[in-house]
């Protein structure tokens, strides 16, 4: 069966289901990266669930921990724009072993200063914005890479695959290990995490020659032709943005949406530990519970927009997340709180893989990288702030900013159902 051409899909009603397609096999190159992804989430999520614990230690000011939660992605705002530039120039797949490097070192320090009882917040927080510009580089290279090694109408299905390998290891082997190994010594998952960085440091080079840089050749007199070479400056991804107006226009939703979320989840780890009353050495078994709903997001997303198409996919997941976040809430127990959030996590896990594949599609790949900086410098680095003013909140109440983030979700996604479900059609960037 023959995909339905462009005019077909435009004429094709949103709520109409989409005949199946043969799936083809993603490929060696798909699985190198696959795999490198699989054991740098292991080491991140073992120092992700690691630095929160060891802070709790340190202080339960809901403030602090929102703020050691808020750096994490203040390096999207500050070192957005350059690492998209680097991504888009350099050998991509230097680029992944580089952040993976950072990262260890990072963790490294961490443990060094853990294992001779000097570990303070101060240095908690520089290590965390240490690891979110180790971030910025590993996943906007990841993201770039993946049209690289698959077909354009496998990226659904691919950006499926990545999310589900972070999702499995992060909320069933990663934090689970770590809450285990924080409970037998406060430094041991950071030894352990530093050591996780070498492999997908191997991996990332071992990636095929089509995953270093844009894949669009341009013809030179002669009639051969070369890799076309980036422009130095961010000037032409912002320009491509600026007058793409259907991008445009995601990016502001997807920047309240996000803060919103963000604004909810800004102290999950102390709501869990002191609202609900759950052990530090068994939070990594409760965000568990929580990663069951991501990662069923992440394995329906692509069978969903088969069948269903991007735009109403990702309007119900938005809508759906927020009310599942209000829940969460008014949750009366730490069960109905965990199947409430897990709920949320499978909406949000949903809404990630076609908003991945849409751009992965319609950006050029020339000027993915930069694209990609300037997208989540504008979204992710708004995150800070509103995680910091759910700390505030949360002051006074650790249930207040899911009920607020949650209902302000659902209401902003309401309004923006035409964007999602029309919008999305008319700019092309429905699957292929």
């Amino acid at each position: 069966m023959t995909a339905p051409t462009a005019h077909q899909d435009a004429e094709t009603p949103a709520s109409s289901p989409r005949p199946r397609v043969h799936r083809s096999p993603l490929g060696r190159g798909f699985r190198t990266l696959w795999s490198a992804a699989v054991f740098s989430n292991l080491a991140d999520g073992i120092g992700r669930t690691a630095v929160p614990l060891i802070a709790i230690t340190l202080s339960s000011d809901p403030l602090v921990i929102s703020a050691l939660t808020a750096l994490a992605f203040l390096p999207w705002l500050v070192f957005g724009l350059p690492a998209g530039m680097i991504v888009d120039r350099m050998d991509r797949r230097h680029v992944m072993a580089l952040a993976n490097v950072i990262r260890g070192t990072v963790a490294l320090w961490l443990a060094i200063l853990g294992a001779s009882g000097s570990l303070s917040l101060w240095a908690l927080f520089v290590a965390t914005l240490v690891f979110g510009l180790g971030e910025t580089l590993f996943d906007n290279a990841t993201n770039a890479v993946i049209p690289g090694v698959v077909e354009r109408d496998q990226l659904d299905r691919a950006n499926g695959w990545i999310q589900a390998a972070q999702v499995t290891v992060d909320s069933f082997i990663a934090t689970p290990i770590s809450g285990v190994l924080f409970a037998v010594s406060l430094a041991l998952p950071l030894w352990i995490g530093s050591a996780g960085y070498l492999v997908p440091v191997v991996l990332a080079l071992f990636l095929p020659l089509s995953a270093a840089r844009s894949l669009r050749t341009v013809p030179d007199p002669a009639g051969s032709t070369e890799p076309a070479t980036p422009r130095a400056g961010t000037r032409e991804a912002l320009a491509y943005l600026w007058h793409h107006r259907y991008l445009r226009t995601m990016v502001v939703f997807t920047a309240f949406t996000g803060c919103a979320l963000a604004f909810a989840q800004a102290v999950i780890i102390l709501f869990f530990v002191d609202a609900m009353a759950v052990p530090a050495a068994a939070i990594g078994f409760v965000t568990a519970g929580l990663g069951v709903g991501a990662l069923c997001g992440s394995l329906l997303a692509p069978r969903l927009v088969a069948r269903w198409g991007r735009g109403p996919v990702m309007f119900w997941a938005i809508f759906s997340g927020g009310v599942a976040m209000l829940l969460t809430g008014i949750a009366p127990s730490v069960w109905t709180a965990i199947i409430a959030f897990a709920l949320a996590a499978c909406a949000v896990s949903i809404w990630n893989v076609p908003w991945g594949s849409l751009r992965q599609q319609i950006i050029p790949p020339e000027i993915f990288g930069r694209v990609l900086g300037v997208t989540r410098a504008l979204t992710w680095g708004l995150f800070p702030i509103a995680t910091i003013l759910g700390g505030l909140v949360a002051r006074i109440d650790l249930r207040l900013p899911f009920l607020i983030g949650g209902a302000a979700t659902a209401i902003v996604a309401l309004f923006g159902v035409r964007l999602l479900i029309v919008g999305t059609r008319q700019a092309g960037a429905e699957i292929a």
